[in-house]
């Protein structure tokens, strides 16, 4: 099976390995019409990655293809929306975010009997007029449409949608009136109107949903949570909350409840009305609670994320008091110091998962991280994290602290990202065998931190950021065989040369740096390590402005002279090992400063 799998994979490589090749297939029309739909969908998916799609083409697919993803595509027209429009299997269509779709180029659409799936997300040109081309698509079962230009009158025309299961209808001024309208879809299961304009008149309405389990109210004025009882998942993010069931105890069976940023009037009352001994997941991140009373009775809480939220040291008792089942614990961004940490030791045995980002966490805290032994991923970012403790009396060695994460067998996930790490400090990382990503971003890192990397032979995934390392040191490293991404950003020593050397030395790997030819596109090669759980469809609250890192990008070439950058250049072949500190260029070494 496997070499049989292979084969696949090297002919869909083969068919989109250049404009020529699709060329030359494409005459091959009657053998593309016979092609499996799943083999067809993967053709295509690479068609658009290699940037070798275009409308006509699409011609070949009317009769394999059905599932089509264009989500972001800017080149997306009306004439992309003809050629959609002919397939007769297409159950599943994907253009969120394609800027030059508009109600007009919906209009192929109608009648399509066989689509299920179409998301139309943050097509800002899609208004009410787009929305009466869908209504003759009588089996459309998920749509999404959030972030258009649908007013509420536009959003009463769904009713006509009778088989709809997920509705997103994010950012869209949903009135107390179009939501009563919806009330005739008796099959949805997921609602999402943040951002709307409803209240807690309109969510009366939501009572008569007798199958929904999802919900979404984040950024209205939405208060309380009527009785739904088929409800256990729930956003109220940005919202001001009061007992979450007015009177009474709520019949919802909640397993997954996300308050980010909100506002709680009378917090161990809201909690009071719910049956929080059913919670799994918990996201209070951003507010300001002060009391954690609550979580005592949540004893089936497997995910709780508090970053930003006013938890400290003192309130610990009540995190470490959820006990055996709690896999996720996000830590960022709060006043907690290893004093917090001591209390969790012996108490989460099954802890996999843990954020202690923009902390004062610092290297004695490691001795307590060690005793946590279910441990997977570990994010030590912005800490005063250093590699080392500083010797008590007697003694003149410092010793190092990175040795006690060997304790952590199961480790696979280690970010220490601004922190103010040394290259001998790093040498105790070499025991973590199962280590499948290593995320590393200083200035006082060289070709030397290299070294004890090399001992890592499960990377998948390599950081080494804003690093002093030379074209010799790079070229001398030899990558361990599973990794498929090495991040070089803000090694401003590399030139074009040696990242072109190094790329064609190891084709197999993504590198990320300045002077990479092809612009990085995260292949999951290892996940973003501390991410927020939320839907792949919708966000779960208003999206924010993403400020560009750009103007803060300084070239760190300027603290050196021409003759210093000269002599960096030529500086000889590196093959360093820890007992070669001292053989580090001269110009390096005087910025190799203590801390």
């Amino acid at each position: 099976m496997e070499n049989g799998r292979g084969l696949v994979e090297l002919c869909i490589e083969a068919a989109a390995s250049s404009s020529e090749s699709v060329e030359k297939w494409r005459r091959q029309r009657r053998t593309l019409e016979r092609l499996p739909s799943q083999l067809a969908d993967a053709v295509l998916r690479r068609l658009r990655r290699a940037r070798l799609l275009f409308p006509s083409l699409l011609e070949v697919f009317q009769h394999s293809v059905e599932e089509v993803d264009l989500n972001g595509e800017n080149s997306v027209d009306a004439e992309w929306m003809t050629y959609l429009g002919a397939f007769r299997y297409l159950r599943s269509l994907l253009i969120a975010d394609c800027k030059n779709i508009s109600s007009a180029s919906l209009w192929p659409l109608s009648g399509l009997s066989s689509l299920k799936e179409l998301d139309l997300s943050r097509c800002s040109k899609i208004t009410d007029a787009g929305i009466k081309h869908l209504l003759s698509i009588s089996n459309l079962e998920k749509l999404w449409v959030s972030e258009t230009g649908l007013t509420s009158d536009g959003v009463m025309l769904l009713s006509a949608l009778a088989n709809l299961r997920v509705l997103d209808l994010g950012g869209i001024p949903v009135t107390d009136k179009a939501l009563y309208s919806l009330q005739v879809l008796t099959n949805l299961e997921y609602l999402d109107i943040w951002g709307s304009d409803i209240s807690n008149i309109g969510a009366s309405t939501l009572e008569n949903f007798s199958r929904l389990s999802c919900l979404n109210v984040a950024w209205t004025k939405v208060t309380r949570l009527p009785n739904v009882s088929s409800l256990t998942c729930l956003n109220m993010s940005n919202c001001t909350i009061y007992p979450l069931s007015g009177e009474g105890r709520s019949s919802a069976l909640l397993s997954k409840l996300t308050v980010t940023g909100a506002t709680f009037a009378d917090v161990d009352n809201a909690f009071s009305n719910i049956q929080s001994g059913l919670i799994t997941f918990l996201d209070m991140s951003y507010t300001n609670i002060e009391r954690f009373n609550f979580m005592l009775n949540m004893k089936c809480l497997q995910h709780l994320d508090l970053r930003y939220s006013k938890i400290t040291d003192g309130l610990m008792e009540q995190v470490a008091s959820v006990g055996e089942s709690l896999r996720y614990l996000n830590l960022n961004s709060t006043r907690i110091t290893l004093q917090a940490l001591h209390k969790l030791v012996g108490r989460v045995p099954n802890l996999e998962t843990l954020a202690l980002s923009h902390t004062v966490i610092d290297d004695s805290s490691l001795a307590y991280i060690s005793m946590m032994p279910s441990v997977k991923v570990l994010d030590l970012s912005h800490t005063r994290i250093r590699g080392f403790i500083e010797p008590g009396r007697g003694n003149v060695h410092r010793a190092f602290s990175l040795g006690a994460l060997q304790n952590l067998t199961d480790l696979k996930s280690l970010n220490l990202e601004d922190t103010q790490l040394k290259d001998e400090a790093l040498q105790s990382l070499s025991v973590l065998n199962k280590l499948e990503c290593l995320y590393l971003k200083s200035d006082f890192l060289t070709d030397i931190s290299l070294y004890p990397i090399s001992f890592l032979q499960k990377l998948r995934f390599l950081g080494v950021r804003n690093a002093v390392l030379t074209e010799n040191g790079l070229l001398s490293y030899m990558p361990p065989p599973q990794l498929r991404v090495f991040d070089l950003r803000g090694c401003w020593l590399l030139s074009v040369k040696a990242i072109s050397s190094f790329g064609k030395k190891h084709p197999q790997i993504e590198l990320r740096h300045e002077h990479a030819l092809i612009p990085f596109v995260d292949q999951n090669a290892c996940s973003a390590p501390f991410s927020s759980l939320r839907s792949t469809k919708t966000s779960i609250s208003r999206p924010k402005t993403v400020r560009s890192t750009q103007a803060s990008i300084t070239d760190e070439r300027i603290q050196y002279s021409r003759e210093e950058l000269l002599q960096l250049e030529s500086s000889p072949r590196s093959s360093y090992t820890m007992k070669d500190v001292d053989l580090l260029p001269d110009i390096l070494r005087k910025n190799d400063l203590s801390i």
